[in-house]
């Protein structure tokens, strides 16, 4: 059960940001009011929440969960693949250190959070754009420390891991079809999101509560099989910036 989450605001120039989707440009207003209903629901689900003011420097910073991974017993402060989003750490250390032990990541590794799925004591880390072999050896061997395990998995689609996979609960992963054959992935029960649907992956888990994104019916639809409460929001903005549900928060 988590009880804590960090969420920081959107700054005015967050279309700024990184991203590789050529849609129609993100506006400002719509995505305040989206990350509103965001921190409004994690709230309802009994989650007190840190609330960090924008870094005007950095438009990606209000997408939190690349800059640290966060277990019950250390905050692992990353070393973000974009060399652009270096200076969002110390904040987000800063304001970890109230919560846990900080450890940092050292170069040449780099790793991005939205590359880290945490299942159970099962670490999966995503070899991607971001995330280099040597981040996720680093990550891993921290995490060896506190008796967890964990295994690298490519990112075959997608910016991060966790564009594509996530955890349902009840042993279910939540994925798009290029990932239904991995070997790591194996054991598990599969939802497959239909391709028109990929974006429907990024989906976060709120003690006994799905939060979704809207507009996607069919993996809706799939996921109400498990009986699990949904909580479906718009995120639209947030996915014009290659970003999602589980981006814009540490959890712990």
């Amino acid at each position: 059960m988590f009880t804590h989450a960090i969420v920081r605001k959107p700054g005015k120039n967050f279309a700024m940001g990184l991203t590789s989707h050529k849609k129609k440009a993100p506006n400002y207003e719509r995505v305040v009011k989206q990350h509103k209903n965001y921190i409004r629901e994690l709230e309802s689900v009994g989650f007190e929440l840190t609330i960090l003011e924008p870094l005007e420097d950095f438009p990606d910073a209000w997408f939190v969960e690349d800059t640290a991974v966060v277990t019950p017993e250390i905050a692992v402060i990353t070393n973000p693949g974009a060399a652009s989003r270096n200076g969002e750490k110390e904040s987000i250390a800063t304001a970890l250190a109230d919560f846990r032990e900080i450890v940092h990541l050292k170069t040449p590794g780099t790793l991005d959070g939205g590359d880290v799925l945490m299942v159970g004591t099962h670490f999966f880390i995503g070899i991607s754009q971001r995330t280099n072999r040597e981040g996720a050896a680093q990550l891993g061997h921290i995490l060896e420390g506190y008796g967890y395990t964990w295994a690298m998995v490519p990112v075959v689609n997608g910016l991060h891991f966790k564009s594509n996979v996530n955890y349902l609960g009840r042993d279910t992963l939540l994925m798009t079809e290029d990932y239904t054959d991995l070997q790591e992935l194996r054991g598990y029960k599969k939802i497959i999101a239909p391709p028109e649907e990929s974006a429907a992956c990024n989906i976060l888990p709120v003690n006994d509560r799905l939060m979704i994104p809207s507009g996607f019916p069919l993996t809706r639809k799939k996921i109400e099989s498990l009986k699990i409460e949904i909580i479906e929001l718009d995120m639209s903005e947030a996915q014009k910036m290659d970003g999602g549900l589980t981006c814009l928060s540490l959890r712990f």
